[in-house]
């Protein structure tokens, strides 16, 4: 018996799909994807155009009739939450997407479960354990929007940003921001002594130790025109007066 490809990704079937519409012949497409022709008859034939139900309605991923996002600038401070402290489990039954939040920063509790909704989710739980708040939303199309999700640690494999997020972030590059300092920065007061008197300063700091998301972060900053330095090589700091203040209009300290 034929398994009719259900842990295909869903952009797979729509993709066969259209091309099936365009004017491809059943044999012609499941050779070229690679796939048993009854799975490909199945998909455009049996089931040709299956009304999406739950958060399939809002996956612009899967959704021709969605150009993208329906709030871009949500999608960037996720994005950068879930690089920053995120883990997309995929190995349930439906995937889940949970975002470590410290307990001081209630604000950022809130303002995470606002950002899963407003992107995707129908519904966030809390999940409290030691020290922070899990919030987390289940979701088949979870991996279709975060396409970085995989085995182990994110330190441990490449973290590329797929063509179609770099034109979200390039667009909204503050609220990505927002999202990678909330998640693995803080904004502090630094003091140095110079000839015997203290001199207080505000300053940003991101510590992440993969490179790829640290090199995101240098991308970000450069494209707001943010002023950066590497103080350790898994550490990055936004110092300068001007920086400083540029950056506190689109971060600003957690809450």
């Amino acid at each position: 018996m034929f398994e009719y490809g259900w842990m295909h990704p869903p952009e797979l079937r729509a993709r066969v799909r259209q091309q099936f519409l365009a004017g491809k012949t059943i044999a012609a497409i499941a050779r070229e994807a690679g796939l048993p022709y009854p799975t490909v008859w199945h998909w455009c034939r049996d089931r040709p155009n299956p009304a999406p139900t739950g958060t399939a309605t809002r996956c612009f991923r899967c959704q021709p009739a969605l150009p993208g996002p329906e709030h871009p600038a949500s999608y960037s401070y996720l994005l950068g939450l879930y690089l920053g402290d995120g883990y997309l489990g995929t190995s349930v039954r439906v995937p889940v997407l949970r975002i470590a939040c410290a307990n001081d920063w209630p604000g950022l509790i809130e303002a995470c479960d606002t950002a899963m909704r407003a992107v995707l989710a129908s519904s966030v739980q809390r999940v409290r354990q030691q020290g922070c708040v899990s919030v987390q939303s289940y979701g088949k199309h979870w991996p279709c929007l975060l396409p970085q999700h995989g085995p182990g640690k994110k330190h441990d494999r490449p973290i590329v940003l797929a063509d179609w997020q770099r034109e979200i972030v390039a667009a909204n590059p503050g609220h990505f921001l927002r999202g990678l300092f909330h998640s693995d920065g803080c904004r502090i007061a630094n003091s140095v002594r110079r000839e015997g008197r203290c001199y207080v300063y505000p300053r940003y700091l991101f510590v992440n130790r993969s490179t790829d998301i640290i090199g995101l972060c240098q991308w970000a900053l450069n494209l707001l025109g943010i002023p950066w330095r590497m103080n350790r090589p898994d550490s990055l700091s936004v110092a300068r007066r001007s920086a400083v203040a540029a950056l506190d209009r689109h971060v600003g300290p957690k809450t």
